[in-house]
């Protein structure tokens, strides 16, 4: 009896898979470079950038999404208070714009947010579009008391809940509590934005 063997099929470029992983000290140049691309050089002076000034993302939780090779997206996750509650804040999460028809974003949020889970995180806070993020669990149910430190939409400022009653009574500002960086990376990363 001959067993028939299927044909192999060759992906194209446009169907090259990705492969989402721990960001890399070598992905630094180009997730900076990749963050320019998606939101500008004057993504520094977004008010979610002051929860992550001279601050480390929280352990594990800072991800990249490679294909073929290229950085093509990353998100990271930041320890915050939320009015005195402990929970995380997302962002930024970028997309190579040739590569959004692809599901990086959804396959980076999905990592993060079981990463984050599974490290026994309460709650993640983000600042974004209510229908995109809707669709990860997020909502401004539990927002509406919180504050950050510069000007936001209101209606942008969402959260998700992994420990039921987590943000129960939140209120006040939201501030960064994670572990600083040392003096000499943040004085280099100052340097950098600086020319």
């Amino acid at each position: 009896m001959t067993a028939f063997r299927k044909p192999p099929i060759a992906l194209t470029s446009k169907a090259a898979p990705f492969v989402i992983r721990a960001e890399r000290a070598a992905d630094v140049a180009m997730r900076e470079a990749l963050l320019d691309a998606c939101f500008g050089e004057n993504r520094h002076g977004r008010t979610c950038q002051r929860l992550r000034d001279g601050r480390a993302p929280a352990t594990g939780l800072a991800l990249s999404a490679a294909r073929e090779g290229k950085l093509v997206g990353t998100v990271r996750l930041w320890h915050v208070s939320a009015g005195g509650r402990p929970a995380l804040v997302l962002g930024p999460l970028a997309v190579d714009p040739a590569c959004r028809e692809l599901g990086i974003g959804a396959a980076l949020m999905h990592q993060a947010l079981a990463a984050a889970r599974a490290r026994g995180h309460a709650a993640v806070i983000l600042l974004g579009d209510a229908p995109y993020y809707a669709r990860f669990g997020f909502s401004g149910e539990k927002t509406g008391a919180l504050s950050l430190p510069g000007p936001f939409e209101r209606d942008r400022l969402l959260a998700i809940e992994f420990a039921e009653g987590a943000l129960d009574g939140a209120e006040g500002m939201i501030v960064p509590t994670g572990a600083a960086l040392p003096k000499r990376r943040s004085v280099r990363a100052l340097h950098a934005r600086a020319a």
